[in-house]
């Protein structure tokens, strides 16, 4: 069948083609630009009327590119500024600017110093080419960095009252300088607090320290726009790199409570299984599809685990667009919210090298505390006389009194199997290598890392091959930004990302899991050969037949094989700014086309294990002999090793490209007008392991168009218009567009005339509101919703026929009929916030935000079965409202130039619910889900446990099979003598948690830095897995089945032995209820009994650094020599005990990991 497609390959091809031609265009105006460039000044038609000189200073900024670098108490006391409007160069105007201010002004390397006219005689401005000598007697030299004795780089270095007199910082924050005597020396750069130092010694070496509440902070945007935090008008959240440095090789697992409006846990511990899952804003939909948020590095989209993989040392900016109009740009990829992130660029200057060397020490956060085997083989036996008083017994109490004596250990066994199988400790180590530099034509930055993660589990000297989880990962990135003119360039960035996975054959967590689903007494782990297998060459596994089925030996499955896996993804990316100023001013066009490869493939190798049990023992000898188990199983078939089935492979291509057109520019000092307009496509190619499938082979690919419209008033008003107008393959030709607007407004109070407290240095109130649209809905496999999708050959719908029905022909089957209507899901979202800054030093931020969604696909429910489909039909019925509240709050305190401290936090509220759900009609109205939160689980109240047979039969009939005294008992909600399915209702918190926080405190003195960050969740409910837990029982999960069809013996949780209703102690509030070795459902089902408190409070992070005076650094040729120790989730205080809490349902798999970690960071 046909499909109606959009003309993607005709336009594609059409674009890239152009994409040529521009670039050819490009060079051709630079080179004119170039030809035609004379060393004129340019000039620039400006006046000012009784403008106040911080605004004067803002516009004068935008129009030339030039940054002014300034004290407020320098500036607090200049009358607004009356200047003619007419064509003057830079140094004409910051000369008439002086005069009117009573300010010197010095240019020096793009940046103009700002200082008090102290001596009338002087120039008030300094061209860099002009600079006035005076007689000077000495030489000032030395170096000036942040707090984090990081160079910064063009610091204004000038004489006190004598601002022609001076010079900036170099790329590596050096400076020289010839003073007159007694002079004092000002260091000034944009954000920073001025040092003045008196010129009395040689060398001089200053550290600058951010301001707060200083000039307006630089953002960025979609689509990596640069803007002022004061013009923003939508919800961005931006955080610094160092924020994201922890002992981890994995960058999602610091996200947690760092930034408001990100929901972020983690489940599993495991190297290469340990991403973190988060959200923005919270999981405002429940159809199939992902709620994830789009990931775009350097613009170009990514998944999950390439920003795991990226490296805080590359990061050069990281922000999280939260609301739909600063997500309005990318359309339909941004429903679910955007973190975009742009990786460090090429800079002007000497090459710089920066080295960071970790070494860590991981161990468990919390283990589950498990039963000792003799206490196992007791209530094992109570398990089964408590059940069936008749029951033939596993552990005779002759075993059991053996055990207790300490017996011979390999005919009384007694094993610990997580102690035999893990080590309590491992190590893991880090390594990045950069360099940044330049010249005037093309500057670079390449960096390389490589990050080596181990398991805990133990390896054995017999086996030739590991079996503990290693995971190695490789790095490459190459920035090359290129000035083919000047207005001309072009940026070329190459990354790639290689991992080489080693493990059992099962995985780490797997393992873990199954070292808690066997028996510690029914066989030894091993045997030593008895006189019959002296000569054997492999291991003797134990074992235990119950029936034709053997026993789970983990051991076994740890030693039998192993996994390899090698995934990667090589990305290459060419970007072209040009300017388009000789058609008009603040006119700029970029293009950008990327293409990036993914591949991952595992082997399996192993052999199968020889399973042995006792087959007699003499007491008196203490000698026993073995019996071969599973001769007939074919383990000799396949002795040595060799590859297994169910190994993976996939592979994805994506292809990726992008026209823009900027616009941006003042009219008159007051109003900013600025415009885009952005055409993406983007085609993805990803059979996965279906290549059979037609629909899932084919390419994906979808188009969009979005702009933006912008207008400023006086740096007080702002508004911006934004659209997205998207293309999507998935519905019918007439649903294929949409078109999703936003619009914003913004008012900076604090700017206006009749503001006066002097206290409040900022208040800005922003709102927004608008619409967008998401395709990512339903199911992959429903790709084209306006497609059938019909199976010709369907064995189980076939038929016998002929003579003695001997010819079979299968049949046709349906699993998705032609919908025509299914369209967008629509989210309406506004957003209102506030921005607050005190005394130049406290910073907050609140945001209330909140999103209507419509149109979530959903399974139609009450379809007649008198219509005669075979399968569910699927439609966009269903609703969601959510709601929320984002906070922020910095603050810092520079004590004195050797003592400071800043404090940051963050909050954020995240409630999604139902509001309109496909479901039947019920008359019990607490099963329905509206007004419920889209995590909300739904469960039975569970009153207390029986306390006798007698309070079975005088309660309400339970449904869920059979029961006993002992067992948990059920409320009936709706009173009709029995509980069913009908009595369930909401219970608990959802399982996705509402509220994330987390706040810290940094703080240095002198050459040594601490911080510390604590990090929590609340309002989140989990229930225990009571099947996985249930003592003695043999489950094993239908999901993944890593029992691999053996027998298994659940492990005792020592507060399950400690805490449990027996006979003898009839605790109807016990933590378990009553001891079974088979599976009883009725305390199986999801109740109150087992759900808990996900609630936690975490020390997350630790840190303290100490970085080696200029002296000593120098004699070993660096520039910064900085030691540390750090630790990551040491602590957590929570009422949960069993295991970490952050864990929640998966307490049984892999532990989170706590981390010491010794570093060293070196620039040279």
């Amino acid at each position: 069948m046909r499909k109606k497609n959009l003309p993607y390959q005709s336009v594609f091809f059409t674009f890239l083609t152009l994409n040529i031609v521009l670039l050819c265009t490009s060079l051709m105006i630079s080179a004119s630009a170039q030809a035609n460039t004379t060393k004129k000044d340019p000039t620039y038609t400006i006046g000012f009327k009784n403008e106040p000189i911080l605004k004067v200073f803002n516009w004068i900024e935008r129009a030339s590119g030039y940054r002014f670098s300034y004290n407020k108490t320098d500036i607090k006391a200049v009358r607004p500024i009356l200047i003619e409007e007419k064509q003057r160069s830079m140094v004409q105007l910051l000369t008439e600017l002086s005069s009117k201010s009573g300010l010197d002004f010095r240019i020096s390397s793009g940046l103009i110093a700002v200082s008090p006219k102290e001596n009338p005689v002087s120039s008030p401005v300094s061209p860099p080419q002009t600079i006035k000598k005076l007689k000077t007697d000495t030489v000032i030299q030395g170096q000036v960095l942040d707090t984090l004795k990081k160079p910064l780089v063009s610091v204004s270095v000038y004489v006190k009252g004598k601002s022609n007199i001076g010079t900036s910082t170099d790329q590596n924050g050096r400076y020289s300088i010839k003073v007159p005597q007694n002079a004092t020396l000002v260091f000034k750069m944009v954000g920073f607090i001025a040092v003045e130092e008196p010129a009395s010694r040689p060398t001089i070496n200053v550290i600058l320290r951010e301001e707060q509440g200083g000039l307006d902070e630089v953002v960025v945007t979609a689509f990596g726009k640069k803007q002022r935090k004061e013009a923003v008008v939508g919800s961005v959240t931006s955080i610094t790199a160092k924020e994201l440095k922890i002992p981890s090789s994995n960058l999602t697992t610091a996200l947690a409570g760092r930034i408001a409006g990100v929901v972020a846990y983690q489940r599993s511990g495991e190297p290469g299984a340990d991403n973190a899952n988060f959200f923005v804003r919270g999981v405002t939909t429940f159809g199939n599809g992902s709620g994830s948020p789009l990931i775009l590095i350097d613009n170009i989209e990514l998944t999950t685990t390439d920003l795991a993989r990226l490296q805080p040392d590359d990061i050069e900016s990281f922000s999280v667009l939260k609301d739909a109009s600063a997500t309005a740009l990318y359309g339909a990829r941004g429903a679910n919210g955007v973190i975009f992130i742009t990786t460090k660029q090429g800079k002007q200057g000497t090459a710089q090298f920066t080295v960071r060397l970790e070494n860590s020490i991981s161990t468990a956060t919390q283990n589950i505390e498990i039963a000792d085997p003799v206490t196992h083989m007791q209530l094992y036996t109570e398990a089964q006389l408590t059940r069936d008083p008749l029951a033939k017994l596993l552990y005779q109490q002759n075993k059991i009194d053996h055990t207790i004596a300490g017996d011979n250990p390999v005919i009384y066994p007694a094993t610990n199997w997580t102690d035999l199988l893990f080590n309590k400790r491992t190590s893991n180590q880090r390594g990045n290598l950069s360099v940044r530099g330049g010249g005037k034509v093309a500057q670079f930055y390449v960096a390389g890392s490589y990050n080596k993660d181990n398991g805990t589990l133990k390896v054995d000297e017999r086996n030739n091959f590991n079996t503990n989880v290693k995971l190695s990962t490789y790095q490459l990135r190459s920035n090359v930004n290129m000035q083919l003119g000047p207005q001309t360039e072009l940026v070329v960035r190459f990354s790639g990302y290689f991992d080489d996975y080693n493990g059992p054959i099962d995985g780490g967590s797997a393992i873990y899991t199954k070292a808690l689903r066997t028996s510690p007494t029914l066989f030894a782990p091993y045997y030593a050969p008895d006189a019959a297998n002296i000569a054997s060459q492999h291991i003797l596994f134990g074992n235990y037949r119950s029936g034709t089925n053997f026993y789970l030996n983990p051991y076994a499955d740890l030693l039998r094989g192993y996994k390899d896996y090698s995934q990667s993804r090589m990305l290459a990316q060419l970007e072209l700014n040009q300017k388009l100023s000789a058609i008009t001013e603040g006119l700029n066009f970029r293009s950008l086309i990327s293409t990036n490869r993914y591949s991952f493939f595992d082997v399996r190798r192993a052999y199968g294990p020889y399973f042995y049990g006792i087959s007699t023992y003499d007491k008196f000898s203490d000698q026993y002999t073995l019996q071969w188990q599973n001769e007939t199983e074919g383990p000799a078939a396949y002795e040595d090793i060799r590859s297994v089935s169910g190994g993976k492979r996939d592979a994805n291509t994506n292809l990726y490209a992008q026209a823009a057109l900027d616009y941006n520019r003042f009219f008159g000092s007051k109003h900013n007008v600025g415009g885009a307009l952005i055409f993406t496509m983007q085609q993805s190619l990803s059979p996965g392991n279906d290549w059979d499938d037609v629909q899932v082979s084919l390419p994906r690919r979808n188009i969009g168009l979005s702009g933006r419209a912008s207008y400023a008033y006086d740096n007080r008003y702002f508004a911006e218009f934004n659209f997205g107008y998207n293309g999507s393959e998935r519905f019918y030709s007439d649903q294929q567009f949409g078109f999703f607007p936003t619009f914003g407004l913004g008012w900076v109070v604090s700017n206006e005339s009749f503001w006066k407290a002097k206290f409040i240095n900022k208040l800005k109130i922003r709102g927004s509101y608008g619409l967008v649209g998401n395709d990512r809905i339903g199911r992959d496999e429903d790709r084209f919703f306006y497609l059938s999708r019909v199976n010709l050959a369907n064995g189980g719908r076939g038929a016998n026929f002929g003579y003695d029905n001997a010819t079979y022909k299968p049949g046709v089957s349906i699993s998705r009929y032609p919908n025509l209507d299914i369209t967008w899901e629509k989210s309406y979202q506004s957003n209102i916030a506030i921005e607050l800054s005190l005394f130049n030093k406290l910073n907050f931020i609140g945001e209330f935000y909140q999103k209507h969604t419509k149109n979530i696909l959903q399974e139609r429910s009450s379809i007649p079965t008198t219509m005669g489909l075979s399968t569910g039909i699927l439609a966009n019925v269903g609703e969601a409202k959510s709601k929320g509240v984002d906070l922020s709050l910095d603050y810092t305190e520079n004590l004195s130039n050797d003592v400071w401290f800043s404090v940051r936090g963050s909050f954020t509220f995240a409630r999604g619910e139902y509001s309109k759900f496909e479901e039947p009609a019920y008359n019990e109205k607490y099963l329905l889900h509206p007004g419920q939160s889209i995590s909300q689980a739904y469960g039975y109240i569970a009153e207390r446990l029986f306390i006798d047979e007698k309070d079975v039969q005088n309660s309400p009939k339970q449904t869920f099979g059979i029961y006993q005294a002992g067992d948990i008992k059920y409320r009936d909600i709706n009173g009709d003598g029995q509980i069913t399915t009908l009595d369930r209702v909401p219970i608990g918190n959802p399982t996705t948690p509402e509220i994330t926080y987390g706040g810290g405190i940094s703080a240095g003195y002198k050459n040594f830095d601490f911080s510390v960050f604590l990090q929590g969740l609340a309002r989140e409910s989990f229930f225990i897995n009571t099947a996985a837990t249930a003592p003695f029982v043999n489950y094993d999960n239908p999901w993944d089945q890593i029992n691999g069809g053996r027998t298994g013996e659940n492990a005792l949780i020592k507060a399950y032995a400690d805490s449990h209703w027996s006979e003898e102690n009839r605790n109807i509030y016990a933590l378990w209820p009553r001891l079974s070795v088979v599976p009883v459902e009725n305390n199986n089902q999801t109740s109150t009994w087992f759900m808990r408190n996900g609630s936690f409070l975490r020390v997350k992070s630790v840190e303290v650094g100490y970085t080696l005076p200029k002296g000593l650094s120098k004699r070993i040729k660096a520039e910064v020599f900085r030691v540390y120790f750090s630790g990551l989730n040491l602590f957590q205080f929570s009422k949960f005990k069993l295991w970490d809490p952050e864990m929640g349902t998966s307490g049984m798999g892999y532990p989170l990991q706590k981390v010491f970690n010794f570093g060293l960071n070196v620039n040279f």
